[in-house]
């Protein structure tokens, strides 16, 4: 899997399968830049499903926005294994931040950016 950032998507042929993941604000930069991965090997029995997992991903993303923390869950669930268990690590670090903003509920001016710094 490699990680691009925002601009570097629009040089991407359609052909690949790419999969937004975090939205970033980093010290010295106040434009947030999202994150995405490209995805290099689906294996073939994933072909028939892949549209499904591809919406599952974005409803992910849109609703973690939303703070519909237990889409999110079910999500995930249903992601982990998918993309040659390639984003598996992403899945897990999300589901560990759903499962904290679950207990404690984060800022009403939160937008799932991920501030560093």
């Amino acid at each position: 899997m490699h990680i691009i950032f925002g601009d570097s998507l629009k040089e991407l042929p359609d052909s690949f399968t790419v999969l937004e993941l975090d939205t970033f604000v980093v010290p010295g930069d106040d434009r947030p830049k999202t994150a995405y991965c490209v995805v290099e090997k689906i294996p073939l029995n994933e072909f028939d499903t892949l549209a499904a997992y591809l919406k599952i991903h974005q409803d992910l993303m849109q609703f973690y926005k939303q703070r519909h923390w237990t889409y999110c869950e079910h999500a995930i669930e249903g992601l982990m294994g998918r993309w040659n268990g390639e984003l598996d690590t992403f899945y897990s670090s999300m589901l560990q931040r759903v499962q904290q903003f679950k207990e404690h509920e984060p800022e009403p001016d939160w937008t799932g950016t991920i501030v560093k710094g």
